[in-house]
C-alpha cells in the first residue's frame, strides 16, 4: 500500500501522522485460476501484513487462510476481525461458486492473527458482510450481518446459535445507498456511541462508504445516520480496475485520536483514509 492520497480521504482532507507501535492488516487477495468466465476466474485467499506507520506494509509471502472446504471452493474473502476478550475472531465470506448466491458467513479464531482454527459456518444461509461487536451486550455476543439488502443484528451465548435477528438499517430510495448496504467492519467505540461505517450501493452499482452512530448500550438502536457519503470513488485507482467505481472497507482502527479506514479500491488495490475523532459529527 504505497499511496496515501490527500485529495479526499474520509471527510475531505488528508491526515499525516506519526505512529507508535505496530499496525497489523488482514487483506483478501485473488489468485488467477482456469475458471471458464474470464472476468471472474479468481479464487480468493486471505493474507497478513504489518506496518509501523499504518501506511507502508510488509506482507507475508503466504496467505494465512485459504479455502479448504466445498463451500470455500471459490475462495475466502472480505475478512472482518474483532478482538474480544483477548482473542481474535475473523468473520469472512465463504464463496462456493455454484451460483452467485452460494455464499456463507464463516468464522475462525486466533491468538496471533497468523494461525487460525475452529473453522465453521456461522449462518447456513446466503449471507455476507458480517462482524462481531468488540464488546458483549448483556453477556451475549453481538453479530452484524447482511440479509440482502439490509443490515441486521443478532445475538448468541456461544457463537454458534444466533437469535433475535432484526433489521437495524435499510437502503434509502433516492440516496447514494439506495440499492443495498452492508457494514464495513466492526463498529468503533466513541464517547457518543458506536461508530458504524458501512458501504452503500446505488442504482448505477457505485460503492461508497457512509457512517451511522449506534447507541452505546443498545447497538440495535441507530441514533444518527449521515445523509452524504464519507468516501466515494474519485481517484483514478478507485474508479478504474477489475470492478470500477468501488470503495469497499472491511475494517478501521483508531490510534492517537485518528481513525484510519482501510478499503479496497475497484477490487484491485488497497487504500487508506483518515479522520480526527474530534471531527466526527452527527446532527
Amino acid at each position: 500500500m504505497e499511496e496515501y492520497e490527500d485529495e479526499k480521504p474520509f471527510t475531505g482532507r488528508g491526515k499525516s501522522f506519526k505512529a507508535r507501535g505496530r499496525y497489523k492488516y488482514i487483506f483478501s487477495l485473488k489468485l488467477d485460476t482456469p475458471r471458464p468466465e474470464e472476468r471472474y476466474k479468481f479464487v480468493s485467499s486471505i493474507g497478513y501484513a504489518r506496518s509501523l506507520d499504518g501506511i507502508h506494509f510488509e506482507r507475508y509471502e503466504k496467505p494465512v487462510l485459504v479455502g479448504t472446504t466445498e463451500q470455500e471452493g471459490w475462495g475466502v474473502e472480505d475478512p472482518r476481525i474483532t478482538k474480544l476478550e483477548g482473542r481474535y475472531y475473523m468473520l469472512y465470506t465463504a464463496f462456493g461458486g455454484r451460483s452467485w448466491d452460494d455464499i456463507r458467513i464463516s468464522l475462525v479464531e486466533s491468538e496471533d492473527l497468523v494461525n487460525w482454527s475452529g473453522r465453521r459456518i456461522l449462518l447456513d444461509e446466503p449471507n455476507k458482510d458480517a462482524a462481531l461487536l468488540p464488546e458483549k451486550v448483556g453477556g451475549k455476543y453481538v453479530l452484524f450481518h447482511r440479509r440482502h439488502p439490509n443490515i441486521w443484528i443478532a445475538y448468541s451465548d456461544d457463537l454458534r446459535t444466533w437469535h433475535g435477528h432484526e433489521i437495524i438499517m435499510t437502503p434509502r430510495p433516492g440516496f447514494w445507498d439506495s440499492r443495498k448496504i452492508g457494514i464495513a467492519g466492526p463498529p468503533l467505540k466513541l464517547e457518543q456511541g458506536w461508530l458504524l461505517i458501512y458501504h452503500g450501493v446505488d442504482e448505477n452499482q457505485v460503492y461508497r462508504l457512509g457512517a451511522a452512530l449506534l447507541d452505546g448500550e443498545d447497538p440495535s438502536k441507530v441514533l444518527a445516520r449521515q445523509e452524504a457519503p464519507i468516501l466515494e470513488p474519485e481517484l483514478e485507482w478507485e474508479r478504474h480496475g477489475l470492478v470500477p467505481n468501488v470503495v469497499f472497507s472491511c475494517g478501521a482502527c483508531e490510534k492517537d485520536g485518528v481513525i484510519y479506514v482501510y478499503y479496497g479500491a475497484a477490487d484491485t488495490c488497497i487504500g487508506v483514509a483518515a479522520v480526527d475523532v474530534e471531527d466526527i459529527k452527527f446532527c
